[in-house]
């Protein structure tokens, strides 16, 4: 099947721009792109590509029927490491995810965001393609598909841009965000109703009120940075349980080193301050142990949200800081009872 460069069309879409957003995105379709009868085999589809040429950023092969029907994708690896011999009905994935030409620029953006996929077909009623986007419309730098951080910063500009023009009206944004940071506000009702479960332990040693804000800001302060590690490592799409445990693993024995020299480092001041031992081990006992859970919370939190579809960017931070702050308190009760 012939095509041209000609044919290429190199518009650039601003996700940020909602002028564009809903405008059919068939205008904005690539049309020099390989396409592959069924019937051909490998021989004759790398003949075609070498007489004809296969446009630029090719990122996908499609084979189509008589009809010019899609019925199948064909990955670049897979046609050049098959026998020459080969059908390319044979090698197809026939898992097609396209966009109907229907389908305006906003529910092209949203389909990169779902998929994570780097170029999509567009197909018409009849399933017949009629053009490529890729994932260079929403960029104006040249891409480099090869490299994979490059393609995650494009997501990512892509994602940002969605969000700023579906919630570019104040209220809207209020709306959004008031009902995550609930979540802070019953947490801070609960911290202090459990610490006025605790006066007379203050009140047997006041130096633990002294160091509370500190343990709850250390707490925070490594949950936050799970959390961030979270999702980035979300980034690239939800992982099965046995990769989350591998996280849990790595982020579990990392933050236990960082529970324990704070713990050390907060214990020691506490002694050499206040020259209470009892005091400096509750108080370093805690920090070890809310650094320890905060490092958990932080990476399990977002990842949850991840797996249930909800927005974790949004929700886990206030989410895991609420969280934290009940379990420091918590553990930093709990010790000092037990201790003194």
């Amino acid at each position: 099947m012939p095509y041209s460069a000609a044919e290429d069309i190199h518009n650039t879409i601003n996700p940020n721009d909602p002028d564009h957003l809903f405008e059919p995105i068939v205008k904005y379709v690539r049309r020099d792109f390989p396409r592959f009868s069924e019937t051909l085999t490998v021989e004759g589809a790398l003949r075609i590509i070498r007489l004809k040429g296969i446009g630029e950023r090719v990122i996908y092969f499609y084979v189509i029927d008589e009809t010019g029907k899609l019925t199948g994708i064909l990955a670049t690896r897979a046609l050049l490491t098959a026998k020459p011999s080969t059908r390319l009905s044979e090698l197809m994935s026939t898992n097609i995810v396209s966009i109907p030409d229907t389908a305006n620029v906003l529910d092209a953006c949203e389909m990169f965001l779902q998929h994570k996929l780097l170029a999509f077909p567009v197909v018409d009623a009849e399933g017949r393609i009629l053009g490529v986007v890729d994932a260079g419309l929403f960029t104006e730098e040249t891409m480099n598909f090869a490299e994979r951080k490059h393609v995650d910063d494009v997501f990512q500009m892509i994602g940002f841009g969605l969000q700023q023009v579906k919630g570019r009206s104040p209220f809207t944004i209020f709306r959004y965000r008031f009902p995550w940071l609930i979540a802070t506000m019953i947490s801070g009702t609960i911290c202090a109703l459990l610490t006025g479960f605790y006066e007379a332990t203050l009140a047997e040693a006041l130096v633990l009120a002294f160091f509370m804000t500190l343990v709850l800001a250390l707490g925070e302060s490594v949950s936050i940075q799970s959390m961030t590690v979270a999702l980035q490592n979300l980034h690239v799409g939800t992982p099965d349980f046995r990769t989350y445990l591998e996280w849990l693993r790595r982020e579990g024995t990392a933050t236990a080193l960082l529970g324990l020299a704070c713990g050390t480092a907060v214990g020691t001041i506490a002694l050499l301050w206040r020259g209470e031992p009892a005091a400096a081990l509750i108080i370093g006992l805690s920090v070890l142990a809310s650094v320890f859970a905060a490092g958990l919370i932080g990476l399990s939190i977002p990842t949850l949200l991840h797996a249930i579809h909800e927005d974790s960017k949004i929700a886990a931070g206030p989410v895991t800081l609420a969280v934290t702050d009940i379990l420091t308190i918590v553990f930093y009760f709990n010790i000092a009872a037990l201790i003194l």
